[in-house]
């Protein structure tokens, strides 16, 4: 992450005071690694205290430490002592942080009221999605104190929700070891984010043989859709931050969105890749681990080319490289993937064999996709038990917290499709 871009989202909300003490944070989290929950390293007791005026929150949120809204004046939370000159606090999956010149002692008799235990209940596998800066209140109501508002493109984690009388739904939340409330004309439920296919790509010049094969989208096509991405304001992330999501376990944006390519074919480095790059995306390459070639092929858009080692290489500041088995990429005489007819042994030693053959390349081959998105138990198990964390289908639709980790969902975005399909399939709407 870039100071400069720091730089800027603190001059953007007029928090230049607040420049110097932030600064060591971001370099703590930018150059050391640090995890986007330093609190659970502390081992440290919370203690209450009380804003003295209204204050700006922080986050990191995927990549990136954001302004996440602020605190009204007068409102309690908890909050962790660190070694700068900011406390830290629980916000979400992660931790915030506020300025030490906004907090006091408590004041009177005040206290965190939770009379029903709500704050220690597990969380719902559901979040909330912010599309503006949103007012967040003490109680159910909107007429109750605000407690101060949550940021536009968040997703915030879900405790529980109620109708008041007025039949208006309102999101529980949990910030600073208290409780608050969202009214849902202010959010969105979030309805999971999507991860989306592609195998091979060519010029619509080139393209004579696979036309009408739908797991092959044009350039054309395909840098349009990539733009309307950068345009509305999309992060693509990594299947690492994925895995956090699913398993609630990281703050991500509302526009989210995971870009994965299956096979390992040599288009994806000749035309994807220069997109992807100019536009500073990520992306996942899933690499049938045999098929890697020795050293780069003659360029044929009438052929399914494979990437080299050199290729494969070449594109590793925008691809992550992860696993679409070894051997097993294949289909039998009924057009059935093979994996299904396979002994669970056969399966293992190929997945783990896949692993071995791309650790050359990622020594954190952790995911893997199903050949011609083909699965079973059998599958499902070897997956998991040769260290796999996440395995993708090709079922539609999108991945949500607490889904089997072995059999996410992912879509297709066809060469024919148009930016207004496309905005229909990966807006936060229900999936049918």
């Amino acid at each position: 992450m870039s100071l400069l871009l720091q730089w800027r989202l603190i001059s953007r909300v007029d928090l230049y005071p607040m420049f110097m003490r932030v600064f060591f944070l971001l370099l703590l989290l930018v150059s050391g690694g640090a995890s986007a929950s330093l609190i659970s390293q502390q081992g440290l007791p919370a203690q209450y205290m009380q804003t003295t005026e209204d204050a700006a929150i922080w986050a990191q949120v995927g990549n990136s430490v954001v302004n996440v809204g602020n605190i009204r004046a007068g409102q309690i939370i908890a909050v962790f002592p660190a070694a700068a000159d900011y406390y830290e606090f629980r916000f979400g999956f992660g931790t915030g942080f506020i300025d030490k010149d906004h907090l006091e002692k408590v004041q009177g008799k005040q206290r965190v009221e939770d009379s029903l235990g709500d704050l220690n209940k597990p969380l719902s596998n559901q979040n909330l999605i912010t599309w503006k800066d949103t007012p967040v209140y003490n109680a159910p109501s909107n007429g109750s104190a605000p407690f101060g508002t949550l940021s536009a493109n968040l997703r915030y984690p879900i405790l529980n929700k109620l109708k008041d009388r007025l039949n208006q739904t309102w999101y529980q939340i949990r910030i600073g070891n208290r409780l608050a409330w969202i009214s849902s004309l202010d959010a969105q439920e979030d309805n999971g984010i999507p991860v989306l296919t592609y195998h091979h790509i060519l010029r619509d010049e080139e393209n004579t043989r696979f036309r009408h094969t739908s797991t092959t989208t044009s350039v054309r096509a395909f840098s349009n859709q990539m733009t309307w991405l950068r345009d509305q304001g999309y992060t693509t992330l990594t299947m690492y931050q994925l895995e956090g999501y699913v398993r609630n376990k990281m703050n991500l944006p509302a526009k989210a969105v995971v870009i994965t390519f299956d096979d390992g074919l040599k288009s994806v480095s000749r035309y994807a890749y220069p997109v992807l790059k100019e536009y500073g995306f990520n992306a996942t390459a899933f690499i049938i681990s045999s098929r890697i070639k020795g050293h780069p092929q003659k360029w044929d858009p009438k052929s399914l080319q494979f990437m080299s080692v050199q290729e494969i290489k070449g594109i590793q500041d925008v691809f992550d490289i992860q696993s679409h088995t070894h051997f097993l990429h294949r289909v039998d005489g009924y057009k059935h993937p093979i994996l299904l007819s396979r002994s669970y042994h056969v399966i293992l030693f190929d997945f783990e064999r896949s692993r071995r053959a791309l650790s050359q390349f990622n020594p954190r081959v952790l995911y893997l996709s199903y050949p011609f998105g083909g699965y079973d138990n059998k599958a499902i198990k070897a997956a998991n038990d040769a260290g796999f964390h996440l395995a993708v289908t090709t079922v539609k639709g999108k991945v949500k917290p607490g889904d089997n980790p072995f059999l996410l969902k992912r879509l297709y975005i066809l060469r024919t499709d148009s930016l207004e399909t496309m905005s229909r399939l990966i807006s936060n709407q229900p999936q049918g």
